[in-house]
């Protein structure tokens, strides 16, 4: 089904409660072979919602039994009905899930059963036979439902593609289901992954220090909520750098005072039932992307600008929202691109754009605007103890200030920090 572009998912039956279906919400439903019999008691059985839901249904081998067996027919255990191998099915009605088959004749087919269907429920027709399957091929058209006693998805069963082709078009899809798609739908996934979570317990705050502080404690808590999904998961695995341990933490006469927490180090709790492994902690980033090379990693990678662990609320000083949070991501992927066009990127240690908690006047096509101003950051380093503000030339900056105010609703003003660390830090909070 995935190789015809049609997104699926493979269920196990007991998983497969009516809250479930009501959820998930399927187009349609195949019910799989399997080894067992319906003969015996406490053998899996398909959902009896499912066959309420008014979607087509098919059933290969087992699932064929058990959807007689279900709806009111018989599937009983006897010698001289059983199938192994290779088999021909003669058809006998025209059925649209066969559009193109038995062109040539009966049709080449694999089966594996043992039991058989000895009745079928009542709705349902016989399509095709073979041998030793009277009901090779069923179905009660009213409703959709379609059955086979082979194997369609084997590459024994040449044709069997095509079957599969006919009952997803008759089910409504369209096949557009692609990478392409799914990695736009993975990464909107991930955006939002806890979203919410995140800007409910940051509504309304302002100081740096608890966004970084609640931030942590969110971060811990949602990868435990998820690591409890996962059997067996001990460790959390995280790139903590030696620069994040010097300004997170101050012990009794130790060289540094705590200059702002990082979420992977100061917004740790105590007990978070996993074991840490952070086997970067001792270094600084030029001496982590000395490993990287000497890892093999691409220098694309390697060269990669830093990204905030506690994210865009650091770039973001004053309250949070979504507005301001968009206004915010839409202003640095046009800064970034400059960077970009203009060759300067791998010249500079890291760039961002933070959005400034004040409004200002300005005048656009004749009208006055009130909206955000925006800060350029960029600065050169190694370490990331020390940095220098990046000498953009006038142009570049009068160039990319033009383009985020005409590309970016919500910004009318754009204006570049050329302060140094120290005093400044990288990030604005």
């Amino acid at each position: 089904l995935r190789e015809l572009n049609v997104y699926c998912e493979i269920h196990p039956y007991q998983n497969v409660t009516d809250a479930f279906l009501t959820e998930f919400a399927p187009k349609a439903i195949i019910f799989s072979g399997g080894p067992d019999s319906v003969t015996r008691e406490g053998s899996p059985r398909a959902p009896e919602a499912a066959f309420n839901l008014g979607v087509p249904i098919l059933g290969i081998c087992y699932g064929q039994q058990v959807m007689m067996h279900q709806l009111g027919g018989r599937v009983e255990s006897g010698h001289g009905t059983a199938e192994f191998g290779r088999a021909y099915v003669t058809p006998k009605v025209s059925l649209n899930i066969l559009d193109g088959w038995f062109a040539e004749g009966d049709e080449q087919v694999w089966m594996s059963h043992g039991d058989h269907v000895s009745d079928i429920a009542p709705g349902f027709e016989v399509y095709g036979t073979s041998p030793n399957a009277p009901y090779a091929i069923t179905a009660d058209t009213s409703r959709n439902f379609f059955a086979v006693q082979f194997h369609p998805e084997v590459h024994h069963t040449p044709n069997g593609a095509r079957l599969y082709e006919n009952f997803i078009k008759l089910a409504g899809f369209s096949g557009d289901w692609t990478m392409g798609a799914y990695r736009e739908q993975a990464i909107a996934a991930i955006r939002e992954d806890e979203q919410e979570l995140f800007l409910s317990e940051l509504e309304g705050m302002s100081d740096p220090e608890t966004k970084r502080k609640t931030i942590g404690r969110l971060f811990i808590d949602v990868f435990q909520k998820h690591a409890n999904d996962i059997e067996g998961a001990e460790f959390l695995a995280q790139g903590t750098l030696y620069p994040d341990v010097i300004e997170s933490v101050s012990f009794s006469g130790g060289p540094s005072v705590t200059i702002k927490s990082h979420h992977n180090v100061g917004g740790l709790p105590e007990k978070m039932g996993l074991k840490l492994v952070e086997p970067l902690r001792e270094l600084f980033k030029d001496e982590v992307r000395a490993l990287g090379r000497e890892l093999g990693l691409p220098e694309s990678f390697i060269g990669r600008h830093p990204f905030p662990g506690p994210g865009l609320a650091i770039r973001c000083p004053g309250e949070i929202t979504r507005a301001k949070l968009d206004i915010l991501r839409q202003a640095d992927a046009v800064y970034i691109d400059q960077i970009r066009k203009h060759g300067l990127y791998d010249e500079i240690w890291q760039a961002f754009v933070a959005i400034l908690p004040v409004r200002t006047v300005g005048v656009m096509g004749d009208g006055r605007t009130y909206d955000y101003a925006c800060a350029l950051r960029a600065v050169t380093s190694v370490d990331g103890m020390t940095a220098d503000y990046y000498p953009f030339s006038h142009e570049f900056l009068g160039e990319t200030a033009t383009r985020i105010i005409n590309e970016v609703k919500g910004i009318n003003r754009v204006t570049y920090d050329i302060t140094s660390k120290p005093p400044g830090t990288i990030e604005w909070e």
